[in-house]
């Protein structure tokens, strides 16, 4: 009875039972029907263990009473239980076999509803799945079949469209034969128009030219009522002859041409030249320096210039001189290609010579790590007027300039830093702009007292300085020829 008991004891089948007891209470209300009956009996079945376990021990104890010893609480206790038709296992190891069996099948039919309730999900899946492919395959033909209608539309448009554009093009054919016809006309009008205005040019010309002839008849009239008409006869001029040819396109636009060409050099003084200056004046501090070197600028941008209208007139000649036929000569001809074709101008070469000449140039300084190029700007432009500038006739050039010259009022404005009482010219701030020796435009001087024995000692302190500069040594190795300016010979600007 005592081993009975202590298995009993050492199994906590009563702990187990009570702890089973405590979680179905707590999980009561979330469980499910099934999960309520199955924990009730999982209880029952496990209290029948203790209860199977408990009569053996009952049995076991009223052995060791004795025959008759326990029969009173048998009869009070335990046979009025066992008449509400309790009844318990007849051995703890047939119990335990039954609650074996009872869990596994309670495991299996657990696994069949997972196994039914999981079919049953995927079986809904696949029904909505298939439902959505109806759908989608019966939108898929109703977009079918508006497709097919609206290509039957577009068929029906296209062939209505078709035998549209093919009238249009029609149209437009004989439109485009108006046109054409009204281009011909047009082009007719405006031959006629340009023969007009060379006789109406030509016109004038005759009318210039009797103007004169009647300004000399007139003259001669006066001088014929005079005491000595002979002498006054043999000094009067013979009148001008009358032009066999029409002048060309350059002749004609000369007088237009050379208005805006010495507008535009008067707006290179204004703009262009205060720029430059404004540039040197971040690398260089002396102020005639600057002026020194922009005046040097504007004299070799004219020199290049000129150079270079000169080889292109040439070859120009000699191309057009081999098919040239026509009413004007081919002097006419040779300046109308050149105003016409004034950009095949090669600018940038001249840009190069002038900065070239202005490196080996004594009268000038300027610092070995900067090169003249910061004011190529103004160069560029002074170079293309100057071109332009020879096209004209007579042709415009700036006027020679000697430091330590004569100042004369005719061709010059003073500086506001000159000395107004000074009649020598210290040095040039800009050339002046001339038209067969006659002024145009004049220029800017600086006129300073002992401006001629400065200019000796600086030039000479200049010369030394500029020997030694790494810059100077390299374009003068460079360069074959001496510049003019240097080399004192002014024959490169007498003009």
């Amino acid at each position: 009875m005592a081993d009975g008991l202590r298995r009993l004891v050492g199994a906590e089948s009563g702990r187990v039972l009570q702890e089973k007891l405590e979680s179905w209470y707590r999980d009561y209300e979330i469980n499910s029907c099934d999960q309520n009956l199955n924990r009730c009996c999982e209880i029952i079945e496990l209290n029948s263990e203790i209860q199977g376990q408990l009569f053996t021990i009952l049995n076991e104890t009223s052995r060791e009473g004795g025959h008759y010893a326990g029969v009173e609480t048998i009869k009070t206790r335990l046979l009025p239980w066992l008449g509400t038709c309790f009844s318990c296992a007849t051995s703890g190891r047939l119990f335990e076999t039954n609650l074996s069996l009872a869990q596994d099948s309670i495991e299996k039919e657990k696994q069949l509803r997972e196994l039914a309730s999981n079919q049953t999900f995927q079986l809904q899946e696949l029904q909505e799945e298939l439902t959505s492919t109806r759908l989608q395959l019966s939108h898929v033909q109703q977009d079918l079949a508006k497709t097919q209608l609206a290509l039957e539309d577009t068929k029906t448009k296209s062939a209505t469209t078709l035998l549209a554009a093919e009238d249009e093009i029609v149209q437009l054919k004989a439109a485009l034969k108006t046109s054409c016809a009204q281009e011909k006309d047009a082009l007719r009008k405006l031959d006629r128009l340009n023969d007009y205005e060379q006789q109406i040019q030509i016109l004038r010309d005759e009318i210039s030219i009797l103007d004169a002839q009647k300004s000399v008849l007139q003259s001669r009239f006066l001088r014929s009522r005079s005491p000595s008409p002979r002498h006054s006869e043999s000094k009067s001029p013979s009148p001008l002859p009358l032009r066999s040819c029409s002048p060309g396109r350059a002749r004609r636009t000369n007088a237009s041409r050379r208005a805006c060409l010495v507008a535009r050099f008067g707006d290179i003084y204004a703009q262009e030249r205060l720029d430059a200056e404004t540039i040197l004046r971040g690398y260089i501090n002396d102020m005639e320096m600057v002026q020194r070197i922009i005046y040097i600028a504007a004299v070799e941008s004219f020199h290049a210039a000129k150079t270079a209208y000169r080889q292109f007139k040439i070859r120009v000649r000699d191309t057009l001189s081999l098919g040239h036929s026509g009413p004007e000569s081919l002097e006419d001809a040779v300046l109308d290609y050149i105003v016409r074709h004034e950009d095949l101008y090669d600018v940038q070469a001249s840009v190069n010579e002038v900065i070239r000449s202005m490196n080996i140039n004594p009268k000038i300084s300027f610092p070995p790590e900067i090169d003249f190029i910061v004011i190529s700007t103004l160069i560029r432009e002074l170079c293309r007027v100057a071109f332009s500038m020879q096209t004209l006739v007579p042709p415009l050039d700036v006027a020679f300039g000697i430091d330590g010259e004569l100042f004369s009022e005719t061709k010059y404005h003073r500086s506001f830093e000159s000395d107004f009482t000074a009649a020598l010219v210290a040095y040039h701030v800009w050339p002046a702009l001339m038209e067969n020796d006659v002024v145009i435009v004049k220029g800017e001087a600086v006129t300073k007292r002992g401006a001629l024995w400065s200019h000796r000692s600086r030039s000479r302190s200049r010369s030394r300085s500029r020997s030694t500069s790494p810059l100077l040594a390299h374009h003068l190795s460079r360069s074959r020829s001496p510049s003019p300016l240097r080399s004192g010979s002014p024959s490169k600007w007498a003009y």
